[in-house]
Formats: C-alpha cells, sequence, structure tokens
C-alpha cells in the first residue's frame, strides 16, 4: 500500500506562519494498491487538493470511506473536483451505518441553504455499496471496520495486503468508552504488530482532563495503546487546531523519550499534511 496524508488537522481547518509543517487542511487520506484500487477516506478540506491532482492524473475510478458525519470530515466533499465530471466513477461505502444514512448526510450538505449545487446536478456516477459492520474487499486489500469510541458513533479502518497492515483510528477517545466504542485494551488488540498506526491524539493530559467525553486522546493514551500494541510505527493524528508546529515537535520528542525510556523501537511521528508512506 502506498498511503498519502492530505490533511490531519481535527475539529477545523488552519492557516497561518505556524502551520506550515504540518498543514491546516482537515481529514483526509488516499491508499494506492497493488491491484491499482485508489482508496480515500474521508473528505475534510484536504480532498480539494487530491480532487484537483486525480483530475490532472486522469483518474476517475475511487472508492470512498467515511469514519464519521462530523463536518470537519465531510466539508470538504462539495470541492472535489471529480464529482463534477461525467467520466468520475465514485463507489461510497455505507460506513459507518447501514441504510441511506450516507447520502442523506451528501444531500443535506450540498442543498440549500448549506450549497448552491445540489446533489442532483453532480455529473459523476456514484454507487453506494453495502459494507460494515463485516469486513469487505477491495481488490487486494482487506478492508476490516473497527467501532470508534466517539459521540454519535463512527468506524474507523483496518487496511490489510500482503499481509501488512496499516489502521487507521482519528477520532477514538482512549479514555472513555462511548456507546458502541472499545476499551482501549482491544484497539490495542487490534493495532497488534501493524505496520503503521495513524490514531488520534487531540489533546495534553491536561487539556483531556477538561475534555473528557468529547471524544479525542491525550497523546498519551496514544502512545501506550500502540506500544502495548507493539505497532511499529505510530502516526499521532487529528492534530488540534491550537497546536503550532513548534508545539507539535514538543509532543513528538516527548513521545520518543518515553519510547527510548521504555527500550522500545517503536517510530513516533506526527502525521503531516502530504506525508506519503509505504506498508
Amino acid at each position: 500500500m502506498h498511503i498519502k496524508c492530505w490533511g490531519s488537522r481535527g475539529s477545523i481547518p488552519v492557516s497561518g506562519p505556524d502551520y506550515l509543517k504540518y498543514g491546516g487542511d482537515t481529514t483526509c487520506i488516499e491508499i494506492r494498491t497493488a491491484s491499482n484500487d485508489l482508496i480515500i477516506v474521508d473528505a475534510g478540506t484536504g480532498i480539494r487538493r487530491l480532487g484537483n491532482q486525480l483530475v490532472e492524473d486522469n483518474c476517475n475510478v475511487y472508492h470512498l470511506l467515511i469514519t464519521h458525519s462530523h463536518w470537519d470530515h465531510l466539508i470538504g466533499c462539495p470541492f472535489f473536483k471529480p464529482l463534477y465530471l461525467s467520466e468520475s466513477n465514485i463507489q461510497i461505502y455505507r460506513c459507518p451505518f447501514p441504510g441511506k444514512f450516507i447520502e442523506e448526510i451528501v444531500n443535506k450538505m450540498m442543498g440549500p441553504p448549506h450549497f448552491p449545487v445540489r446533489y442532483s446536478d453532480l455529473k459523476a456516477k456514484i454507487t453506494y455499496i453495502e459494507a460494515c459492520p463485516s469486513e469487505f474487499q477491495i481488490g487486494s486489500v482487506t478492508v476490516i471496520p473497527i467501532s470508534l469510541s466517539h459521540p454519535n458513533g463512527g468506524c474507523g479502518y483496518k487496511f490489510i495486503e500482503d499481509g501488512k497492515s496499516f489502521v487507521f483510528l482519528t477520532d477514538n477517545e482512549l479514555g472513555y468508552t462511548h456507546y458502541n466504542g472499545l476499551q482501549a485494551s482491544d484497539y490495542a488488540i487490534l493495532c497488534e504488530n501493524a505496520d503503521l498506526v495513524f490514531h488520534d491524539a487531540e489533546y495534553t493530559p491536561e487539556e483531556y482532563a477538561a475534555s473528557i467525553e468529547w471524544g479525542h486522546s491525550a497523546y498519551t493514551d496514544t502512545l501506550e495503546m500502540a506500544l502495548a500494541a507493539g505497532a511499529k510505527r505510530l502516526g499521532l493524528f487529528h492534530l488540534n487546531r491550537e497546536r503550532t508546529d513548534a508545539d507539535m515537535d514538543r509532543i513528538v520528542d516527548h513521545c520518543r523519550q518515553i519510547i527510548e525510556q521504555r527500550n522500545a523501537t517503536m517510530e513516533c511521528f506526527a502525521v503531516a499534511m502530504d506525508m506519503t508512506f509505504e506498508v
């Protein structure tokens, strides 16, 4: 799998000189598979730049997965250029909720008074595919849905190809179990020996004490879960909207100090816009 991050910021996009290293776009992940399929996870503001690149590359078939329906994970959808091209074939999976939930959410986003272009005006061929809660295949990749511990629910994903695994768990609260969420120990089992894990790391421990039940994790809890899982690489994700580049560097340094003290070998970093990975 070739993985690229088009946005890792949480809650709302940000800009300015303090956010150049890690970027300001909200969640969007691109996965290219060995079977030459293109998987997109979430439609935050990062999907705008991804769409522009896909049009330039003449790539017309896409598989779209959504983790949940909070605004920062969908707000870029109306600005995804392939939606307006008749040659585009967009397959949207019915995750995290069954039925026509995803259709209804997208329809509402692109209808008055929220947006001037109606869903019915889109030119792309859009197909909705039954998927969750069971695992399913997209070409050479096995996709395992994972229930998130988050208000209103949601779905993370484990991607497995050729014996390698990538686990994506944004908007997941390890310190509190929401309805349909799992315990931190369960997430550690699901991430066991993963080659790459992206996990929510919204808060410092001090911030988390005042934000329990909001659906996000302290970076120290995220680190402990990944260490317990024996993950090879941990990417801190859903970067706080107020977290500057210098702030994130300090958090990463602290995580690396803890890893060294434990005599562990896990690589830890904060996921930045435009970072790429091979798994």
